[in-house]
């Protein structure tokens, strides 16, 4: 058995002399005490050493990847040349198979050949002539500071850090920028009280305060770049009748100092604003479409990465943002919450508060496709979003109203026929029309008409003919005339048992339950 063996230095190819070693794999390290020992059990079949660092470099990044390199293919073409027969021992299962796939060689990976890796690694030094210890562990240090710097360059993992850098910052800006415009407003509103509720935008406020300076200026400016008129108005009028105080040039060119930092902020954050949307659509475009780019960007930012949240089932997804609210409801029985940063989301938003949680539901079931799409597919389209939010917009339509924006294939077909409208004629009562004979030359009632007689019909009981009833008879009248002819008929039945007697006497009391009981239905 050949061992292939990969170091700092280059691709190594052992000869295993006796297989059976490793049956007994606990004792196996007992024969790698020395390199003596150690060359008794494998010995140096080809050894080929990396030019640089970067060949070294691009070995290691294809391993891990599981893939050749040329150095590899064509060393291994040459050993097995000679030795066909033999398996391949290597540490990886999945270069095992790429190598089995591309040069048709059998490998072998397991255990046992784990071991065997450590032990040799142990006495590499002395297995591989020309290779000192001091020159080993330097290149060893060196690739794994190049393997770690070209994977955190490039892997895609790391380059959502930006959108949740990003949006923690912007999040910061939105608080300072609070802070600042408060300050001014409480700062400059001992000197005009009145403009903090005349204006009542924070850009605007800012702008104003920069253009004017003290109230008595406000007459001679022109704010039409900054107010409408009607507001420049109410201002002039203020500025002319204000109860502020008095304040000297020098507070108000500090209080235009910041003003001057709350403009930049104020641009810096539009920046920013715009760098985290291209970020957002770079990334993950399916979500964005979903959500929008802020709420994207915070439920990356709270699961950590793009990853991470595409790992997130959409229960998580649906709740991320609202955990302290969970625990409290579990803790003490109460309801659950429904939804937490979803909650901003413009499908959430507009509707109602009785279907918000329903929504919610389904926006975080699409959220999660879109999360896993856009991490983990190949070529990500916006196809998947825009299709999604097309039927959630339906879905929430067909909640909200209850009709739906979609046509059906019956809707279209019932479109095609030509829309119906009544006769637009308008008919007029036509008073000739009426009866022009007098009330004394009308037909008088006939009291020699006779109606016709009633049908009667025959009532069998034990196939003979009782009685003839007409058919509007009621059905009492019967059951008395029943009754009189069995209290007839009772003397003849003298001669029966009494048991035969009680049981005829049961019959006949059910008979005349049921028979009252229609009547009073009747």
């Amino acid at each position: 058995m050949l061992v292939l063996f990969e170091t700092s230095a280059g691709f190594a190819v052992f000869k295993l002399h006796d297989e059976q070693k490793l049956q007994k794999v606990d004792n196996l390290f007992e024969d790698f005490a020395s390199s003596e020992k150690a060359s008794k059990v494998v010995q140096l079949k080809n050894f080929v050493k990396f030019a640089d660092s970067a060949d070294a470099l691009q070995g290691a990044v294809t391993l891990n990847e599981g893939k050749l390199t040329k150095p590899l293919k064509k060393m291994l073409k040459k050993v097995f040349a000679e030795e066909a027969h033999e398996k391949l021992a290597v540490w990886d299962a999945k270069l095992g198979s790429t190598i089995r796939d591309k040069l048709g060689i059998q490998c072998v990976s397991n255990t046992a050949i784990g071991e065997l890796m450590r032990c040799i690694k142990s006495q590499v030094e002395g297995l591989i002539p020309g290779i000192q210890e001091k020159e080993l562990t330097a290149m060893s240090l060196g690739l794994g500071h190049n393997l770690a710097r070209y994977k955190l360059k490039f892997s895609p993992d790391k380059v959502d850090t930006m959108i949740v850098q990003a949006i923690s910052l912007l999040d910061d800006i939105d608080k300072e920028l609070n802070n600042y415009v408060m300050r001014t407003r409480e700062w400059y509103g001992w000197h005009f009280p009145e403009l903090g509720k005349i204006i009542t935008d924070n850009t605007a406020y800012i702008r104003t305060i920069m253009a004017m300076g003290t109230r008595e200026k406000a007459v001679k400016i022109d704010f039409k770049e900054i107010l409408p008129e009607e507001v420049e108005e109410k201002v002039k009028e203020a500025a002319e009748i204000s109860m502020g105080s008095e304040i000297a040039d020098e507070d108000i060119l500090n209080i235009h100092h910041l003003c001057d930092q709350i403009l930049e902020l104020m641009d810096y954050r539009a920046q920013l604003n715009e760098y985290l949307t291209n970020r957002m659509v770079a990334i993950a475009p399916n979500l964005t479409i979903l959500v929008g780019e802020l709420i994207g960007a915070r439920l990356i930012a709270h699961a950590g990465s793009l990853i991470n949240l595409a790992k997130h089932p959409a229960s998580t997804i649906q709740i991320l943002g609202a955990e302290k609210a969970l625990f409290r409801a579990l803790k003490t029985r109460h309801a659950t919450p429904k939804f937490g940063m979803l909650y901003h989301a413009q499908l959430v938003s507009q509707t109602s508060a009785k279907n918000k949680g329903k929504v919610s539901r389904m926006l975080a079931a699409k959220a999660a496709l879109a999360c896993r799409y856009d991490a983990l597919g190949e070529e990500t389209t916006t196809d998947m979003g825009i299709n999604n939010r097309a039927k959630l917009a339906s879905r929430v339509s067909l909640i909200e109203t209850g009709f739906s924006d979609r046509i059906s294939g019956k809707g279209k077909a019932m479109a095609r026929f030509e829309r119906y409208e009544g006769p637009s004629e308008v008919k007029q009562y036509m008073s000739a029309a009426d009866s022009t004979v007098p009330s004394s030359t009308k037909r008088k009632f006939d009291e020699s008409f006779e109606a016709p007689a009633a049908k009667k019909v025959k009532i069998e009981v034990d196939g003979q003919v009782k009685s003839e009833v007409p058919k509007k008879k009621k059905k009492k009248q019967l059951v008395e005339e029943i009754k009189t002819e069995v209290k007839t008929e009772a003397p003849e039945m003298a001669t029966e048992t009494p048991e035969q007697s009680s049981e005829k006497k049961k019959k006949k009391k059910k008979k005349k339950e049921k028979a009252e009981a229609e009547a009073e239905a009747e």
